[in-house]
């Protein structure tokens, strides 16, 4: 009876462990290789994969029966996850070599990483229920009952393996001590099987491993998370890994910058002085100036920042307009506290930070705005619902009547559809509509910025207001971008919230650079 209860719990565990560990790489992965749905995809084939050829497995192993075997699959599984994050580290430093080499191998690095990663453990843990139903099994007729119990404790399991990682043990525990825990539960198991069947050699193994794990667990689960500049330049100040990325902040010649998700792309840069930030943040700069010749002033009464990070955007405004009220919507509240200790957000005190969804925010409050700034990436995509139709029809509405929009969107030196889609869905809704391009300076990646304005307007009205401004700042930023303003063109396509292909878009244009690379690699600012 102890044997029976034992190989249910069995079934039970391993279904918990495939998932939970699907959910912990996930989490591993994301300060390397980002979050986008690519790495999602990868992780949750491949699992599927290594599950079916363990099954596979485990049904072959099966026709010899011996409940032995299960121990010791158990206990090399276990080895297999609680090594998982050392054998993950030189294997991503290759791999985010590839990416600073060619700048579009995201996709084949990441997928390749994956594969390594899971073969060992998910197809022993694939191999166990198989093995369990053969031990469960004395008569033929009752093999569908046992099988249908076992699969649905293994669905149980996995259940609890998808909920428990994440709502306990990754934000108690931290990911690498959430791999040595589900390591060492599953050699825990392992030697409970050993002293059940009175295998001692399987017992003790098990006892050496689990000693060994517990002894080897504050080497291995200590240090930064990455602990390197990813172009091999700055010092790294601050790692964190949140509820929603990964964050980091790195120091170079007495600038700070925020690098999110991979790390490949700067979301924030913090200078000491009056200067500018040198990069596409200065350019949202000219977005008040894109109103009718006649407007009386281009101070803008009320800001909001979709996208704070650091708050570039926000010192930015502080220095060219004074103090403005400002609201920075962020999503991730621990961004906005790693901003504060590192950004000096806390010297702008008209900025109301607040932690929530862009387009949640907006449905939220009606306040009504005169200049809202988009830099909500996560690269190298943008968030989907903020740039369609109907998000731009929302944004319209918590507008003044002379009210501006500016949106960031990167480009390559050759393919700008991204610029050309996030145009034209915004021409949809505006009456005007501009792209403000950032020179690339022979870089092979940029970003632009697309303005849309309530008020229908052209070029002249753009230039003559910034020929009026005696704002240093503003005269500075009009005469970069001088030849590089010009009316959006395009009427489609137009993203919707039924059909954005932003992910199949941006993919499409990274596989063109990679076919492209013999330019320049891109500049370490000119891509967000």
């Amino acid at each position: 009876r102890i044997r029976r209860v034992a190989l249910w719990g069995t079934v039970t565990l391993a279904g918990g462990l495939a998932l939970a560990v699907e959910m912990s790489l996930a989490r591993l992965l994301r300060p390397w290789l980002g979050d986008w749905l690519g790495v999602w995809a990868g992780i949750i084939g491949f699992v599927l994969l290594y599950l079916a050829v363990g099954n596979a497995l485990g049904g072959r192993w099966s026709r010899r029966g011996n409940a032995a075997r299960l121990g010791w699959i158990l206990l090399a599984a276990g080895v297999g996850v609680d090594t998982l994050p050392l054998v993950a580290r030189p294997l991503l430093i290759l791999a985010m070599r590839g990416v600073r080499a060619y700048n579009v191998a995201l996709p084949v690095a990441a997928l390749g990483v994956i594969f390594l990663l899971l073969a060992w453990p998910l197809t022993l843990l694939g191999t166990m229920t198989p093995l369990a139903i053969r031990e469960l099994t004395p008569a033929a007729e009752r093999s569908g009952d046992v099988a249908g119990r076992a699969l649905a404790l293994s669905t149980l399991g996995s259940l609890a393996g998808a909920f428990l990682p994440v709502f306990l043990l990754l934000p108690t525990l931290g990911t690498r001590r959430t791999f040595a825990l589900l390591g060492l539960v599953a050699v825990a198991t392992a030697a409970g099987w050993g002293m059940l069947l009175r295998q001692r050699a399987l017992a003790v193994s098990a006892a050496v491993l689990m000693l060994l794990g517990l002894i080897a667990l504050p080497a291995w689960t200590a240090g930064p998370v990455k602990g390197v500049d990813p172009a091999g330049r700055a010092r790294v100040l601050y790692e964190e890994e949140s509820a929603y990325t990964f964050i980091q902040v790195l120091e170079w010649e007495g600038e700070r910058w925020l690098r999110l998700n991979e790390g490949e792309g700067l979301h924030s840069v913090w200078r000491p002085g009056p200067g500018l930030s040198e990069g596409i943040w200065d350019y949202f700069l000219l977005a008040p100036y894109f109103r009718p010749r006649d407007a009386q002033t281009f101070r803008p009464r009320r800001v909001l920042i979709l996208g704070l990070a650091g708050g570039t955007v926000a010192h930015l405004y502080t220095r060219a307009f004074g103090p403005v009220p400002m609201v920075g919507v962020e999503l991730d509240p621990a961004i906005i506290r790693v901003a504060y200790r590192y950004f000096d957000l806390g010297y702008l005190p008209t900025l109301r930070p607040v932690a929530m969804d862009g387009r949640l925010y907006l449905t939220l409050h009606d306040t009504p705005f005169d200049v809202i700034l988009i830099d909500a990436y996560r690269p190298p995509y943008i968030p989907f619902h903020l740039v369609t139709v109907e998000f731009f029809r929302l944004v319209r509405a918590r507008l003044t009547p002379d009210g501006v929009v500016a949106v960031n969107v990167a480009r390559t030196a050759s393919d700008r559809r991204l610029v050309t889609a996030v145009a034209a869905t915004m021409a949809a809704v505006f009456p005007a509509v501009f792209v403000v391009d950032e020179p690339l300076n022979g870089a092979r990646w940029g970003n632009s910025l697309v303005i849309a304005v309530r008020q229908p307007i052209g070029p002249a009205d753009v230039w003559a207001n910034l020929a009026r401004s005696d704002n240093p700042y503003i005269q500075e930023m009009a005469r970069r971008a001088r030849g590089h303003i010009y009316p959006a063109q395009a009427r489609e396509p137009v993203f919707t919230d039924d059909r954005a292909p932003v992910e199949s878009l941006v993919h499409s244009i990274m596989a063109r650079a990679l076919m492209d690379r013999g330019q320049p690699r891109p500049a370490d600012r000119a891509h967000r």
